[in-house]
């Protein structure tokens, strides 16, 4: 199968350092490559892969000074997707919106990855209009608030398993915080909790320009407490270490999380998360086996100590049984084939592809039988 994956350009693909969305676009497509698929990659110009890259920007937007109006980039990046479509059976976006009124004519060919929350008033409109760009969520908590979208499918986001290696026995006494900082992602409820648990907190991570008054007026005074360590933005190397060797991770979100990649990468590493109930939450951690969930600081205060027991075997098991790339490509591959058979199925020629030749001689030989 021929496959474009369109990847926002703020980051590189994989991200140098904070980059969720550019992450898992990084390893689904090695894992399709992997699995022959022949896959082209529109994203900036610096980024690391085993498919074919089509560079739509020098350097990741976010680390380029010059860069005023990340708009332009990705309007140009659009027209070369465009002019490119015919190559493709199969279109993979995963930059929001921007495509829908450019693509829908090949509506059939696309999928729209809906990386961010969906609870915005303005979506529901753009969803009426287009109901004919597919969707997929990586949750069903996403879905949510706009339940008359067109899904094909939820897929949850997954990690190569030799990505990060299991701490089955840390010896290390902390626990973590990985992220951003920002209100909703809760570093003060992070570190009222460790404070309030008499256990210490290490911090990674990044700083946004929108966030900076928070982190300046809410979190910076707070870090100068005992057991409280700001490490900063760490890159993906570093991360094994920061979550393997902490004893739980900590994630008091207070907001409809479409997803949380962190809660993951802590599985992969042995680690049970501490998590408020919250979006995607409860999809992802199952309560007592790979962490707790609970809905207020008390609560997790309390439930913190049992959260620190639990068997770090089996939290990376149920990493490995839910959340690796290897599943979450295959995933994406049958949300790619079934959207091919019901254009096929509708009569819709896109254009000649190897894909829809086969899928169409196959409906054939079966009327023919």
């Amino acid at each position: 199968m021929k496959i474009a994956q369109i990847s926002p350009l703020m980051e590189s693909v994989p991200p140098r350092l904070y980059g969720g969305t550019e992450r898992i676009v990084s390893y689904l497509t090695e894992e399709l490559v992997h699995m022959g698929h022949e896959v082209t990659l529109f994203a900036s110009g610096d980024s690391t892969t085993a498919a074919e890259v089509v560079s739509c920007a020098p350097t990741a937007l976010r680390l380029d000074p010059r860069v005023k109006d990340p708009i332009p980039y990705y309007m140009l990046m659009m027209d070369r997707v465009r002019r490119m479509a015919d190559d493709f059976d199969v279109l993979h976006f995963h930059i929001d919106n921007f495509q829908f009124p450019m693509f829908r004519h090949v509506a059939g060919r696309t999928v729209t990855t809906l990386h961010g929350r969906q609870d915005i008033p303005d979506l529901k409109m753009l969803y009426n209009a287009f109901p004919d760009m597919p969707l997929v969520s990586i949750s069903d908590s996403q879905r949510r608030p706009v339940p008359s979208a067109n899904f094909a499918a939820t897929v949850y986001h997954g990690l190569p398993t030799d990505l990060h290696r299991a701490n089955l026995n840390t010896t290390e006494n902390y626990v973590a915080f990985l992220g951003r900082i920002s209100p909703e992602k809760g570093p003060d409820r992070a570190i009222r909790i460790a404070r309030a648990a008499g256990i210490p907190l290490k911090i990674a991570a990044k700083v946004d320009k929108a966030d900076e008054d928070y982190f300046r007026e809410v979190v910076k005074p707070m870090l100068d407490q005992p057991g409280i360590e700001y490490i900063g933005e760490i890159n993906e190397r570093n991360k094994t270490a920061f979550l393997g060797n902490a004893r739980a991770l900590l994630f008091p979100i207070d907001w409809p999380e479409p997803f949380g990649l962190v809660m993951i990468e802590a599985m992969a590493c042995g680690t049970p998360v501490l998590a408020f109930r919250k979006g995607s939450v409860p999809e992802v951690i199952e309560d007592g086996l790979s962490g707790y969930l609970v809905d207020t600081e008390e609560e997790a205060v309390a439930v913190l100590p049992q959260t620190l027991l639990l068997d770090r075997r089996r939290v990376r098991r149920r990493f490995e049984e839910r959340f690796s790339a290897c599943r979450m490509a295959a995933n994406y591959v049958a949300v790619y084939e079934k959207l091919l058979q019901r254009s096929v199925g509708d009569g819709v020629a896109n254009r000649p592809s190897l894909v829809g030749d086969a899928l169409h001689q196959k409906r054939q030989a079966r009327v023919i039988n």
